[in-house]
């Protein structure tokens, strides 16, 4: 198991409330380690579906003891994630979805920092441009493709008065 998140620290020096949160930790990784043998192969839908509502079933049971705790804010914190609680297992229920928003915080990355070091643009063309090309960027690495050798080929296009490089490469779904 991971070592325990700083979130998760906060709640464990919580007098002994925090043990109905620490144990819904415990079935994070429990599920995550469930969602993982689905990725690779090692359980089918049906067997990882049929073990996460297990899991399902013990989060909500010590979401709920946490909400009568007797700690407000480990009450709160459970009462506030079981409002969305249908919403967070959502990739359970549609297949080929993550558990987690990394792949679209990863393809953001890169527009993020450089909107930090360039204090954006100056005009609204300006922002098309950097709109464009960061959508170049996030295409070209999440297909493989060198970014450089996109834009030189799409460049030479251009000059030569011809069809640009398709940035959908042949190979996407």
């Amino acid at each position: 198991m991971e070592e325990p998140t700083a979130d998760a620290a906060v709640i464990a020096d919580r007098p002994f409330h925090g043990v109905a949160l620490l144990a819904a930790k415990v079935d994070a990784d429990d599920l995550f380690f469930w969602w993982h043998c689905l990725h690779d192969g090692v359980v089918d839908q049906e067997g990882f579906v049929r073990n996460a509502d297990g899991i399902r079933r013990r989060v909500r049971a010590g979401l709920r003891v946490g909400m009568t705790c007797g700690c407000a804010p480990t009450a709160g914190t459970c009462r506030e994630i079981l409002k969305v609680e249908k919403a967070l297992w959502t990739f359970v229920r549609r297949a080929g979805l993550a558990p987690t928003n990394n792949a679209a915080e990863r393809a953001l990355r890169h527009a993020v920092q450089w909107r930090k070091v360039s204090y954006g643009t100056d005009s609204p063309m300006g922002s098309h441009f950097v709109a464009n090309i960061l959508t170049v960027v996030a295409s070209c690495r999440q297909q493989g493709r060198n970014v450089l050798h996109y834009l030189t080929a799409c460049c030479q296009a251009h000059r030569l008065g011809t069809q640009p490089p398709s940035l959908i490469s042949a190979s996407t779904p």
